[in-house]
C-alpha cells in the first residue's frame, strides 16, 4: 500500500506566469461579506447582522482554458486522428487505467533549454537509473523548466520530447507521459528559431504529432517531480471530465510505494 502522497501538482494562479501572454487563468475571489448579497437572494429579508459574524460563503470565479495549470492532454489535442487513422479520443474517452500506474522519472534537468531529446537519450537514462520499461507505466520527464516555476522565463524553459524520443516510449506500452514544461514538446521560442533557418515543419511540435501514429495522453506543467525518486512510485492523475474537450485538469499526485519489510511476528 502507499505509503506517503507527494502533490506533483501546480496551483492555478493570479499573478505566476505558467503560460504565454494572453492564455492566462483569471481568479475573481469573493469574500464572506461580499457575499452577503448572493446567499440573501434565497432567503428574503435576511440581514447581515443576522448571519454569524455577518458572514456568508467563500466561493471564485474562474476563467481557465481546459490547458491552464496542471492538466492532461488527449490525444485530440494533438490531431483529429489517431492510431493511424481513428477519431482520436478527446479527455472524456480517455481510459481511466492509463491515469492510475507505476511511474518512472527520466532526470533531463542537464539539458539545456530548447534541447530535442532523442531516443538514445531515453535509453540511456534508463540505463542509468537501472529500469526496463513496462506497458502502461507513467513516464515523467524532470527538466530545467522546473526551476524557472514562478519567473517569466517558465514557458521558455526546460527541454522537449522530440519524435522518436516519444515513439521509443510509445511502441514499449506507454500510454501516459508527463513533464514539468509548459510543454511536452520543446518551448516554441526554441523551434521558432529552428524553423526560421531550415523551415522545417517536422519540427513543429514533433514529440505531439506521434499521437497520430499512436494514441497517447501527457501530462503537462507538473511540479515538485524532484521529490520524486525515478522510480518505485504510482501516479495518479485522472482528468476533469470535459465533454469533448482537448484536455481536462488534474490534481496529480505521487504515491510513494511501501518498501519497508514488515517486522516478523513473535
Amino acid at each position: 500500500m502507499p505509503r506517503h502522497i507527494i502533490d506533483i501538482s501546480m496551483p492555478l494562479c493570479n499573478d505566476v506566469a505558467t503560460d504565454p501572454p494572453g492564455l492566462e487563468p483569471h481568479i475573481r475571489y469573493i469574500d464572506h461579506r461580499s457575499s452577503v448579497p448572493d446567499l440573501a437572494r434565497f432567503f428574503p429579508g435576511l440581514q447581515t447582522q443576522d448571519l454569524p459574524d455577518g458572514e456568508a460563503w467563500a466561493v471564485e470565479e474562474v476563467q481557465l482554458n481546459t490547458h491552464n495549470g496542471t492538466h492532461l492532454d488527449a490525444p485530440w489535442h494533438f490531431a483529429s486522428t489517431m492510431d493511424g487513422g481513428q477519431r482520436a479520443i478527446t479527455i472524456d474517452e480517455v481510459d481511466l487505467q492509463w491515469c492510475f500506474q507505476p511511474g518512472v522519472k527520466l532526470d533531463f534537468r542537464h539539458l539545456p533549454d530548447g534541447h530535442v531529446v532523442q531516443a538514445a537519450e531515453v535509453e540511456a537514462e534508463l540505463a542509468r537509473i537501472g529500469h526496463t520499461l513496462k506497458p502502461l507505466e507513467i513516464v515523467v520527464v524532470n527538466t530545467r523548466a522546473s526551476a524557472a516555476y514562478g519567473s517569466p522565463h517558465y514557458t521558455r524553459s526546460g527541454c522537449g520530447m522530440g519524435r522518436e524520443a516519444t515513439l521509443y516510449l510509445l511502441e514499449r506500452g506507454v500510454r501516459l507521459t508527463g513533464t514539468d514544461a509548459w510543454s511536452w514538446d520543446a518551448p516554441f521560442a526554441h523551434t521558432a528559431q529552428r524553423y526560421a533557418d531550415d523551415q522545417d515543419a517536422s519540427r513543429i511540435w514533433e514529440g505531439h504529432k506521434v499521437g497520430r501514429d499512436i494514441g497517447y495522453c501527457h501530462l503537462e506543467k507538473l511540479h515538485n517531480l524532484e521529490a520524486l525518486p525515478p522510480h518505485g512510485f504510482h501516479i495518479s492523475c485522472f482528468p476533469v471530465k470535459v465533454k469533448g474537450a482537448s484536455a481536462g485538469w488534474t490534481r496529480a499526485v505521487a504515491l510513494l510505494d511501501q518498501t519497508d519489510t514488515p517486522a516478523p511476528g513473535p
